[in-house]
This record gives structure tokens, C-alpha cells and sequence, in this order.
């Protein structure tokens, strides 16, 4: 297709507006609507991979919207009333289905390119880890909404009615949710008995992928391969359907897009923790002495290492021999629901957890002593307020002789209640002899790593249950 056919194109069928639908609402859904893509290691403009897997989520929306735009565009001929004109004429049918389908793939392309685009402009200013593991995924991305567009253009000329297009739309997006529920999820049990699910290669089949839960978490190559292959069946299936002239011609047609599902099944992985992997090199650290952070956070290290190795000193002062020897961010990432693992040697942290966030120098050495006490115990991805909190404010303020409510955004209301509840317990271990002070702080930190029982009440005298 040469320039002057593909701006004839342009102006004569869906293809602008296909675009528009596809760019204007995601930008719109990005910096409007609050979520986790806004905020956080995991926001859409943080990281690299975060970027293009919160923008292949919104897919979700977007490629049902593709498919039925890609059907109405072929219902065009049959809305003139040419098809009859047109088959008779000396040209391909294929020359024909590419001028109808090749403006709209452009459109679609550049649409999600512009979306990517906005947002890697703005990432390449919020971090200073570069590569290009990121690129698979929008590729796979853009290459779905072209696959649903033409399939629809396909079924739009197999099945020329006002209702086909609507009914391919609502069709495509009962597809994907499906893709997100049950169907397309592994129900696991945890070590500790908590139930979870997890997405399995059934659910690979839906363009869009989960919510990002981690800034080192991406997919793997398996995955790419897989949908890779599935997503050119579809278009492959769309095409010809397109060129298709006959019933028989149209049932052949589905042949490709039958045997890419099929062949896509084979590749795609089985095992669900084989989808969503660990990216090895965002996760090597980089260190500044005794304090490390992932290379996706290599930015903050010179703002962490001060009050790191400040945290680590006053640590080692009330401690001694008993405290940890280095901070590091914690680049672990286990199935969600599971119990945290933790180390008596090492102060593991979060950027996302709420007290290291909220926090800058000083501050930030307080937050840190007190992941250094009671690191939490909240199964992975949950979230809870109560006793690790009560007991975190009095291990710091045991560590620095200063009760002081912890950084976070706790409201007025519960900072009373966390210092009602924690300043005679604060008091108390204060007055005791030294040799009981350690003892119960020995307790206390014996429940918080391991898990098991209840740190506050350790703090308080209690047995650990």
C-alpha cells in the first residue's frame, strides 16, 4: 500500500477514530482515575516494566474496543452496497483487505505507541535504570490490538449485520474478564494455610495482564513466545476471513486461529510461577558500604545510605552483638497471602512500605531502626494495623530514648490511639533494670522474625503465644 492509497484510507473509514479510542481514554484513565499505577514503585511512570504492564492492563478495556471498531470498518462494502462491485473487479482480494485493514493497524500502532511514549518519556526522568526488557511487552501489546482489529473486520465481512459489531465488542470483553476470573485462575494454599489464586496459561490468552504487584516482577520469555504466536493466528484467522468469498472458504479460514490457540497452549507455561518472574538484573543490588538497594532504586541510594548506616550504628549501641549489620531493599517476591521472611542480621525494607515512604533523614533512620526491630508480619500484599505497629514505636523509641509516633499517614485519631496504647508500655520497659530490658526485647524480636506470637505482648510481659 502506497502513501496516497493509505491517506485515501484514512479519511474514508474508522481508522483515526479506532486511534483516538484507544489513546485518549488510557491517558485519561492513567492520570484520572487513583490506583496503584499512580503511586509507588509499581506507578506506570516509575520503572520500565511497570510502565508497559500497567499500560497492557488497560487493554482490559481497549481490545474489546479494537475488535468492534475493526468489525464495524468491515462492514463498510457491505454498508455501500459494493461487495457484489467489487468482487467482480480484476484486483486480489488480499490487495483489497490490505487497504482495508493496513490504515487501521497504523492508527492502532501509533495510538499505543503515543501511550507508551508519554509514559517512557516520563520514566526515563524518574529513574536511572535503563534497558530494554521492558520492549517485549508493549510489542505484544500494540501487536493484540492489530490481531482484534482485524479479526473483527473479519467477522464484520463474514457476518455483515448492524448487530456484529456491538455483539463482538461486548463478546471480546466477556472474553477477557473471564481471562481475569475463574477461568483463567489457579486457586494455591500457602504455607500458612491462606488461600490465594494465581493466573494460569489459560488466562495468557487475554491480551491485557494483571496489576503489577512489584517494581521486579515481569513475564517471561515463555509468555512472550506464547501470545506472540496466538495473537498472529488471530490475525491470520481475520485476514482471511476478510478474503474468504465462500461458507467453506469462511470455516477454513478459523483453521489459524484454532491451531495457534492450540500450538500457544503448548508454549505457554504451565506452572503459574513460571508467568510472572523475577527480573535477575533489576534485582542485583548496589551498595553503599553495608547499605544496598535494587538497581530499579539505584537513584535513592545516596539519600538512604546516611541515614541507613545511622540507623545501623544506634542499632548496634542498644543491641550490640544482636543487632543487624546491613540494610537492604528487600528484593524477594513471594506468592501473595504468604508469612514474610525476615533476618535477624539484615534490615529489610520496602520502598512502598508506609513509614519508609513517608520518611527522609532523620526520619528515615527511625523508620529504619524500627524495620530493624519489627519488621511486620502482615501476610504478602495485605495490609493490617495493630500490635507490630504498637510494638514498633516502642522498640524505636527504646533504641533512641524518645518516643515519637513513626512517619506514615496515620491519621490524628490513631496516633492517640498508638500512643495511648504504646507509651505505658514504653514507660514500663523503660524503668526496668537493663538485664530484664534485654530480655524483653530479645522476646519481642524472637516473635517478630519468626512470625510466631505476638511482639507487643512480649514487650509487655506477656508469654509469646
Amino acid at each position: 500500500m502506497n502513501v496516497r492509497v493509505l491517506l485515501v484510507e484514512l479519511r474514508r473509514s474508522v481508522a483515526p477514530w479506532a486511534g483516538a479510542v484507544v489513546l485518549v481514554p488510557a491517558l485519561a484513565f492513567l492520570y484520572l482515575i487513583p490506583g496503584s499505577w499512580r503511586t509507588g514503585t509499581t506507578a506506570w511512570t516509575a520503572q520500565w516494566t511497570s510502565m508497559a504492564l500497567s499500560t497492557r492492563g488497560l487493554l482490559f478495556y481497549l481490545w474489546p474496543l479494537a475488535v468492534g471498531l475493526g468489525a464495524l470498518q468491515g462492514l463498510r462494502d457491505h454498508r455501500s452496497k459494493m461487495s457484489e462491485l467489487l468482487t467482480s473487479t480484476p484486483r486480489p482480494a488480499r490487495h483489497r483487505a490490505a487497504a482495508l485493514a493496513g490504515p487501521t493497524a497504523v492508527t492502532l500502532t501509533t495510538a499505543f505507541a503515543l501511550l507508551v511514549l508519554v509514559g517512557a518519556v516520563q520514566v526515563v526522568a524518574d529513574t536511572e535504570y535503563t534497558h530494554l526488557g521492558w520492549l517485549p511487552i508493549s510489542l505484544v501489546g500494540a501487536l493484540s490490538l492489530v490481531a482484534g482489529a482485524v479479526l473483527g473486520m473479519g467477522a464484520g465481512r463474514a457476518l455483515p449485520s448492524v448487530l456484529t459489531p456491538p455483539a463482538l465488542a461486548m463478546g471480546a470483553f466477556a472474553f477477557t474478564a473471564l481471562m481475569h476470573m475463574s477461568p483463567g485462575r489457579t486457586e494455591t494454599t500457602t504455607a500458612t494455610g491462606v488461600p490465594s489464586t494465581e493466573p494460569n496459561r489459560i488466562s495468557l490468552l487475554s491480551p491485557a495482564v494483571q496489576e503489577t504487584r512489584d517494581a521486579l516482577v515481569t513475564l517471561s520469555a515463555s509468555v512472550h513466545v506464547g501470545q506472540t504466536i496466538w495473537l498472529l493466528a488471530m490475525a491470520a484467522t481475520g485476514f482471511a476471513l476478510l478474503v474468504a468469498a465462500t461458507p467453506r472458504a469462511r470455516l477454513v479460514a478459523l483453521t489459524p486461529v484454532l491451531a495457534g490457540a492450540a500450538l500457544a497452549l503448548l508454549v505457554l507455561p504451565a506452572d503459574p510461577h513460571r508467568i510472572y518472574v523475577v527480573d535477575e538484573a533489576a534485582a542485583e543490588l548496589v551498595c553503599d558500604g553495608p547499605v544496598c538497594v535494587t538497581r530499579t532504586q539505584q537513584g535513592r541510594l545516596a539519600g538512604l545510605a546516611g541515614p541507613g548506616k545511622e540507623a545501623l550504628r544506634r542499632l548496634r549501641a542498644a543491641l550490640g552483638s544482636q543487632a543487624p549489620v546491613a540494610v537492604r531493599e528487600n528484593a524477594t517476591v513471594l506468592p501473595e497471602g504468604s508469612t514474610p521472611q525476615w533476618s535477624r542480621k539484615t534490615v529489610l525494607f520496602d520502598f512502598d512500605d508506609d513509614i519508609i515512604a513517608a520518611a527522609k533523614g532523620e526520619e528515615l533512620t527511625r523508620a529504619l531502626i524500627a524495620k530493624g526491630m519489627v519488621p511486620g508480619c502482615s501476610p504478602v500484599g495485605w495490609s493490617s494495623f495493630g500490635n507490630d505497629e504498637f510494638a514498633q514505636n516502642v522498640a524505636v523509641g527504646w533504641v533512641l530514648g524518645d518516643l515519637r509516633p513513626l512517619p506514615g499517614s496515620l491519621s490524628a485519631g490513631l496516633r492517640r490511639e498508638v500512643d495511648a496504647e504504646t507509651r505505658p508500655v514504653w514507660k514500663e520497659l523503660e524503668a526496668l533494670p537493663r538485664a530484664e530490658q534485654l530480655s524483653r526485647i530479645d522476646a519481642m524480636r524472637t516473635a517478630a522474625f519468626s512470625c510466631e506470637g505476638d511482639a507487643f505482648e512480649a514487650l509487655s510481659g506477656g508469654a509469646s503465644r
